[in-house]
């Protein structure tokens, strides 16, 4: 196993790079459109400032309908789209797209529900003083709920370090592609373990920092 580590050291820093690009890339694209739509879906709900039934419905069952997509699926559906935004199909900034794609309405929905946990009694008390809707988003809201959206920010990660792997499987590069290379077309077991060995470790590292940024914005 330590032998196969060092012969592999170089492929696994460059696996690992790739692995973290897909990952920024999709977070990025998460925290900049999925966070305002999800604010949106929340605004626009039953009983909210910005109550609208039908466009509530319409966001809902867009978010929903991505969401219910395999992901394996989802990533040879928009090859033609990954085409044309990233010029290629195969590497990680295109295997970025369909993680992007994807992330987009998961964490929509993460920070839909990020938000029913704020008081309604702290929103109903901002309009009082007179707050605009975009004052009680920023200062309100967004503040209320800091340490879920920092917790559910980390679930998205986790769960699109997974995604990334499988990205891999129709050549996106990073751990995944390393894994199926080395561990299932070589029949390298040992490789195999390595990848799923790093992963963990990842997940485990991703997970401590997500909650200890969480608990140290919480102020409740």
């Amino acid at each position: 196993m330590l032998d196969t580590f060092v012969q592999l050291l170089p492929e696994l820093g460059v696996a690992v790079g790739q692995t973290f690009l897909m990952l920024a890339i999709a977070l990025a694209a998460s925290i900049l459109l999925g966070g305002p739509l999800g604010i949106l879906v929340f605004l626009t709900g039953p009983g909210q400032s910005l109550d609208r039934p039908v466009l509530h419905r319409l966001l809902s069952w867009t978010v929903n309908t991505v969401r219910s997509f395999p992901f394996i699926i989802l990533l040879v559906a928009l090859v033609p789209f990954t085409r044309v935004i990233a010029g290629t199909s195969i590497g990680p900034v295109a295997a970025a797209v369909p993680l992007s794609f994807a992330a987009i309405p998961y964490f929509a929905r993460l920070v839909e529900q990020c938000l029913r946990e704020v008081p309604r009694g702290v929103i109903e008390a901002a309009h009082a003083a007179g707050a605009s809707e975009l004052q009680i988003v920023r200062r309100v809201l967004l503040v209320e709920a800091r340490s879920g959206l920092v917790l559910a920010l980390t679930v998205l990660a986790v769960s699109f370090l997974s995604y990334s792997a499988v990205a891999g499987v129709v050549g996106g590069g990073g751990i995944g592609d390393l894994a199926i290379r080395y561990g299932y077309y070589r029949f390298q077991t040992d490789v195999m373990v390595l990848t799923v060995a790093l992963l963990v470790v990842l997940v485990q590292i991703i997970q401590f920092a997500g909650n200890t940024v969480a608990r140290r914005i919480d102020k409740r």
